[in-house]
């Protein structure tokens, strides 16, 4: 049985459009200065402070640990190493 398949009340709900779209941009390698903000912006249409405001809420879900274990673990350890060096 497909998820799609079973009844609303049965499943819980996964990740908006967006929240995915946020994962995938994480996944993405960029180069040079201004890339990722410049793609935040016209492929998303958030701020880049907006982007990273929702990005760590997400980092916290268990449905985007369940959609991208390794980008939400990858990004789970760098905000931990962050926290800890202040």
């Amino acid at each position: 049985m497909d998820v799609s398949d079973e009844p609303d009340g049965m499943r819980e709900p996964g990740l908006a459009g967006r929240e995915r779209d946020i994962l995938a941009l994480e996944r993405r390698g960029f180069t040079g200065p201004g890339a990722k903000e410049r793609a935040i912006r016209e492929e998303l249409g958030l701020s880049p402070v907006r982007y990273y405001q929702l990005l760590n809420a997400l980092l916290d879900d268990t449905r985007a640990l369940a959609h991208d274990p390794v980008t939400v673990n990858r990004l789970r350890r760098v905000r931990d190493a962050r926290r800890s060096e202040r």
